[in-house]
């Protein structure tokens, strides 16, 4: 079993994937398509039942698959004997919603399981369980059981024992799901940092897209078992194309809430006599003038933010404002051509 030089990290071709039960045949995947480059945190997302879990045990090679290859590292999963793919399996680390850890074991005592059987002796292994717990900065707690720590403390023990035979790839299988939004966003940032120092290459198994949005530069979403929509994490956030993506991007901000508003005939969004109300949406990431301060100087026009939600994805702003243009009607239509020409997505809610 030898990599493949400048191979993806994962690549899957055509991939279908039928469980056989007793009430019939269910096709879990079909059509999968996908390449998971070297050093990419890539984000694969769907409802309950869409068929994440399953890929990602396809990927490790603990579900066989019917048609279509699956190769990682350039290995075709499929191909490999017995001990290639346990070996290969040792290459790919894994975390999960539920943590897996051993109560009976203290926490250094559950990162040096996948350790015993290396053929590394007693000061080698407790050497390399401190260097992991110094790691995900769980040195102090070594000694302390699982039922002694937090939800983030137990997930940050699992991404340790995960790392122990130094992986090149991380699956994260709804590792967040069981976590409030603050450890969310703290194991989010550990992984981030571990991606970056330790090179590694992520597949996140999530159905939040708030977790897509904040680690990941890439994306599939997946919908009864198939790719509906793929590509970079800006791309999708700025312009989502299928309605299943449509939809996880809207639970992400707070733009529409102008909806509610204009259903309730809100103070907030009264457009006055000539005025016109916007909704503005970064949709490139060439971005980076202040252009409502802009269009209010160069076209003598006034504009009232009424709520925004930027974010940065990616390095680059996205999200967007709503906004009251008033002024003279020539001036504000100039205005919103001005914001078009420079990539500004542009939609009219009320004048």
């Amino acid at each position: 079993m030898a990599e493949t030089p400048h191979s993806p990290a994962v690549a899957i071709r055509d991939l279908k994937k039928i469980y056989h039960t007793e009430e019939g045949s269910k096709t879990a995947l079909q059509d999968i398509n996908l390449t998971i480059e070297k050093g990419d945190i890539y984000g694969i997302m769907g409802l309950s039942g869409a068929g994440k879990s399953t890929l990602v045990r396809c990927i490790n090679g603990l579900e066989q698959f019917d048609e279509g290859s699956l190769l990682v590292n350039g290995n075709s999963i499929s191909d490999l004997k017995p001990k290639e793919l346990r070996g290969l399996r040792r290459r790919i680390g894994m975390i999960f919603q539920s943590f897996n850890l051993m109560p009976s074991r203290t926490v250094a005592g559950n990162v040096e399981l996948p350790l015993l059987n290396t053929g590394l002796d007693k000061e080698a292994r407790a050497k390399r369980v401190a260097e992991l717990l110094e790691l995900v900065e769980l040195a102090d707690k070594a000694e302390n059981y699982p039922n002694e720590l937090s939800g983030g403390q137990k997930q940050r023990v699992a991404i340790a024992r995960a790392l122990a035979n130094e992986p090149d790839i991380l699956l994260s299988d709804e590792a967040t799901s069981a976590l409030d939004p603050n450890t969310t966003k703290s194991i989010l940032a550990l992984l981030r940092q571990l991606h970056d120092s330790l090179g590694l290459t992520i597949v996140v198994i999530t159905h939040q897209m708030s977790v897509i949005k904040q680690i990941c530069n890439k994306v599939a979403v997946l919908d009864h078992g198939t790719i509906v929509e793929q590509g970079r994490v800006f791309d999708i956030f700025a312009n989502p194309q299928a309605p299943l993506t449509q939809s996880f991007v809207a639970t992400t901000s707070n733009l529409d809430k102008v909806n509610d508003l204009i259903a309730e005939h809100s103070p907030l969004i009264d457009t006055g006599k000539n005025g016109i109300l916007l909704r503005m949406k970064y949709v490139s990431k060439e971005v980076s003038e202040p252009l409502v301060s802009h269009i209010s100087r160069q076209f003598n026009i006034d504009a009232n933010i009424v709520f925004g939600d930027i974010d940065v994805v990616d390095g680059s702003p996205l999200g967007g404002l709503v906004v009251v243009l008033n002024g003279q009607r020539d001036d504000i239509l100039a205005a919103i051509d001005y914001l078009k020409n420079r990539n500004i997505g542009i939609e009219v809610l009320a004048s």
